[in-house]
């Protein structure tokens, strides 16, 4: 059986159950033979030397909190019912909830960059997956329309500026996209954060 590992509040609901059914030497001492292997409600009452009610009070206790759990049930030779009661296979965990300004923006500053490296790696393979016809133009050469002897003339190009590439344009839209998300949600969250710290 796998570990099972709970982390709790204090104050939760569990961690007040869980409180409340430890806070008796006798949980404790019922804890503590569990924890040597599974026992019936008899076998407890005969090493503690408690009555059954008792036991009964601490053993729902216990089982409401979920540190102990019924692993079978037995039948007696008269006919009842006995269960066999054992420790739950849990790592119980009990931290204070933390939500700083700090965790807060390291959280977004991580979705940022991961906003930046999408927008990289778009960059990358738009070119690859778009497919741009060749297109046609007058030639690099033209014949002189004064009909002589047909002298040609090289054409200079039309524009020399330097232009974007076709990619450059959705992945620019991806990138303010993502980053103006990333700003209503921090923004968002702050609020809900000052607003929790200062009621």
């Amino acid at each position: 059986m796998t570990e099972e590992v709970i982390v709790l509040e204090p104050g939760d609901e569990r961690a007040q159950k869980i409180g409340k059914a430890m806070a008796s030497p006798t949980a404790n001492e019922i804890l503590h033979i569990l924890a040597g292997g599974p026992k019936t409600a008899s076998d407890l009452t005969e090493l503690l030397n408690i009555p059954m009610g008792t036991l009964k009070y601490h053993i729902e206790n216990l089982l409401e909190a979920g540190l102990i759990e019924i692993t079978e049930t037995r039948y007696s030779v008269k006919g009842r019912e006995v269960k066999v009661y054992a420790l739950r296979d849990q790592l119980l965990i009990v931290a204070p909830k933390v939500t700083s300004i700090r965790s807060i923006l390291l959280k977004y500053a991580s979705l940022f960059v991961i906003v930046i490296v999408a927008s990289m790696a778009m960059l990358a393979i738009l070119p690859l997956v778009q497919y741009a016809p060749p297109v046609a133009g007058p030639s690099a050469f033209q014949t002189d329309g004064g009909g002589g002897a047909g002298m040609l003339a090289e054409k200079a190009p039309a524009d020399t500026g330097r232009s974007l590439p076709s990619s450059a344009a959705p992945v620019l839209a991806f990138f303010m996209g993502g980053c103006l998300v990333l700003l209503i949600l921090l923004l968002y969250e702050a609020y809900r954060w000052q607003k929790a710290s200062y009621p």
